[in-house]
């Protein structure tokens, strides 16, 4: 095996991992928390009350909530990307 080969596996593996994340957040209600990347300016304004803000960053807000569909809701008010948080296996919430 080449160390091209070897890249390109392990990007695979990334996207793959990346995108099963993506599909979660948008599908299903797994998890108790998310993190939103890249939301729009307005963001927090548009989120419903059940929603709590427990950290943000420079291009990232994580939100916790028991609201059904959280990655569609995140979604409507205006994140470009979701991913699950407070999982097992997930990004951790403070």
């Amino acid at each position: 095996m080449t160390i091209r080969t070897w890249f390109l596996s392990l990007a695979t593996v990334v996207a793959g991992w990346f995108g099963l994340q993506l599909t979660v957040m948008r599908f299903t209600d797994a998890a108790p928390g998310a993190l939103a990347l890249f939301p729009a300016a307005d963001f927090a304004a548009h989120l419903p009350r059940s929603i709590a803000i427990v950290g943000a960053g420079g291009h990232w807000i994580a939100v916790r909530s028991d609201e059904p569909n959280l990655g569609k809701v995140l979604y409507a008010s205006g994140a470009a990307l979701v991913l699950p948080a407070g999982l097992p296996g997930c990004l951790p919430l403070p």
